[in-house]
């Protein structure tokens, strides 16, 4: 997750742009940069690697400007280089963005035809451009910043500032987090709370879809429809580095909407957005690997369950799937030609580091995928493949869950492609359809509303199953993992075409069963497990498509409806709707959502 800083201040802002950024270390980062107006005009200082290497540029050439912003950047769109780095300029704009624009090779393209001269290559570079024209065209800052927005698809957090305006800075969001401080005659922008610490304690969230209009007099918040609306504040502690719920009231919630930021920021460090490639992991050769071994606990098991199907299906690479606590006591024969893959997000996970330590045992290459890199599962692995996904506080995974489903999609592309299942085409499609993910997930999350009603009944139950097919199989299990963890609740998760092998002796009209079922090639079948269900009076809530609704022709006591999507990426975005519904239904029974009784973050025993 890249960080972003703001500062309309009083005195030069620019080592205090640093100072704020120095509290995003946090998120991970490449380059960094700052751009602040001097005497009108706008300037900037960037720097490839770590925030030190700004400093050092800051140290000789001292920026006197008051007004200015500040970004982290992790490599999306372009290689980690001072050119790629934020801000990125024209004569008119400067711009920092968290995020990724999806179509911003069309927008480029466009513009380049008009005229306009590209600097990087990232897709920031066209927000910058996007403005830029709209000024020209005679709009006023906040207009023309509001007409680019309704032009890009995609996840982002924006802040902008313009030549010749000392006092404004406008900020906007859709899917990556942005606050607000507030000061005595000053005002600042920061990707959380954490960033804004030193200078204020008073923080407004921006709801999705917000742009802010910043001056040192206050801020106008306009929502999605341009409409001016107000954003409560509140109060933090500012000037310790404590983890932030922001406006949220769980750890977990903050976590489940951080996603489209973080998996966005996942993918693209693992796929070439703009060439339509799967970067290959170093270290790792799959044209000479006969054999995966993956192996995880709990939820981490589920994300390799999921990525069973992506290997065996894109990289025609067979796969065996074990928990961690089973693995190396069924003394399972391994391939000297194979390669094990490990799952955990603390990489400190008892079971998992010693399933690792038989596969190095039995000749193995390792892979880790894990999201501290300093852990004692990622020194003894072979190859580390870090899911960037940022701290996680809420026991119950969300973000690191999506973020391990990221790296393991990529992942299997890469091995499809070396090892010639795929070819260049269906690599760029593959590619293509998971860069849109962010979005889906963001659109997936506007439907909490919707799933927190049907919650408050499914907090009355006492027990609940999940069904799916093919990847849906594995959310089943993790939605009814969710609901367990955290509500307490009895929920089982089963493929769905199990059902009348057992599990069908459980329905009746009490029995919820919640229905994961994307309009692909296995939906039929599906169907033909909820018709089951309802010839019982089984209360079927539908997790599907538009399509998928038209098509079950089936009497649902609810039906979520999820936007279309290619079936390669539905684990990512589906996962969504099972996460916010184990969460609310935790949330109406009372319990500690963020610490469930009996479970802890790290499991560090047998």
């Amino acid at each position: 997750m890249c960080g972003i800083i703001g500062i309309l201040g009083q005195t030069p802002v620019a080592p205090l742009l640093v100072d704020g950024l120095k509290r995003l270390e946090y998120r991970g980062y490449d380059s960094a940069g700052i751009a602040v107006i001097e005497g009108g005009h706008l300037a900037s200082l960037r720097a490839e690697g770590k925030l030190r290497n700004l400093e050092a540029k800051l140290a000789g050439n001292r920026k006197a400007g008051r007004i200015g912003i500040g970004h982290t950047r992790w490599a999306t769109h372009g290689v980690p280089s001072e050119r790629n780095a934020h801000p990125h300029l024209t004569e008119r704009v400067a711009v920092v963005h968290n995020g990724i624009f999806e179509n911003f090779r069309e927008l480029r393209l466009e513009l380049e035809a008009a005229g306009r001269v590209f600097s990087s290559d990232t897709d920031t570079e066209v927000m910058a451009h996007l403005v830029t024209a709209n000024l020209a065209d005679g709009m006023a800052p906040l207009a023309a910043v509001q007409a680019a927005l309704a032009r890009v698809r995609g996840a982002f957090a924006l802040a902008f500032l313009f030549e010749g305006e000392d006092d404004l800075v406008i900020g906007a969001r859709r899917g990556s987090p942005l606050a607000i401080g507030w000061g005595a005659g000053e005002m600042f922008l920061g990707s959380d709370g954490i960033a804004l610490g030193p200078f204020t304690d008073e923080i407004t969230y921006l709801d999705e879809g917000d742009v802010a209009v910043v001056t040192r007099a206050g801020a106008v918040i306009h929502d999605e429809t341009g409409r001016v609306v107000e954003r409560p504040v509140t109060r933090t502690h500012g000037n310790t580095y404590v983890a932030d719920k922001g406006n949220h009231r769980h750890f977990m919630v903050k976590e489940i909407h951080e996603q489209p930021e973080v998996t966005g920021r996942t993918l693209a460090h693992y796929l070439d957005l703009a060439e339509g490639r799967a970067r290959p992991p170093e270290g790792i050769d799959f044209s000479r690997i006969d054999r995966l071994s993956i192996t995880a606990c709990g939820t981490a098991f589920y994300a390799g369950f999921v990525a069973k199907y992506w290997f065996e299906r894109f990289a025609r690479l067979p796969v065996d799937i074990d928990i961690a606590s089973e693995f190396r006591y069924r003394e399972q024969p391994l391939s000297k030609d194979g390669l094990a893959i490990v799952i955990s997000q603390s990489g400190e996970t008892a079971d998992t580091l010693a399933s690792l330590r038989y596969a190095r045992v039995e000749g193995q290459r390792i892979a880790a995928v894990v999201n501290v890199r300093e852990s004692t599962i990622a020194r003894e692995a072979d190859v580390v493949l870090p899911i960037l996904a940022g701290p996680e506080i809420g026991v119950a995974s969300t973000k690191a869950f999506t973020a391990q489903l990221a790296v393991l999609a990529a992942t299997a592309i890469a091995a499809g492609r070396a090892r010639g299942s795929i070819d260049d085409v269906e690599e760029a499609r593959l590619v293509a359809a998971f860069s849109e993910v962010p979005r889906l997930m963001h659109e997936a999350l506007r439907l909490e509303g919707q799933i927190e009603a049907l919650a408050r009944d499914l907090a009355k139950v006492k027990h609940c199953l999940y069904l799916g097919r093919g990847t849906s199989y594995p959310i089943a299990l993790e939605g009814a993992l969710k609901l367990k963890e955290i509500s307490y609740i009895h929920a089982e998760g089963y493929a769905a075409g199990e059902l009348k092998h057992g599990p069908i002796a459980l329905i009746d009209e009490e029995m919820p069963v919640v229905v994961i079922a994307p309009f692909d090639r296995v939906f039929e079948k599906t169907v033909s497990n909820m018709q089951e269900v309802a010839a019982r009076g089984g209360r079927i809530i539908l997790v599907t498509d538009r399509k998928g609704a038209e098509a079950a022709a089936i009497d649902a006591a609810a039906t979520i409806i999820l936007p279309e999507m290619p079936a390669s990426v539905t684990p990512l975005v589906y996962s969504i709707p099972v996460q916010l519904l184990a969460y609310h239904t935790a949330v109406f029974m009372g319990t500690d959502v963020d610490q469930p009784r009996n479970l802890a973050k790290s499991v560090t025993v047998e």
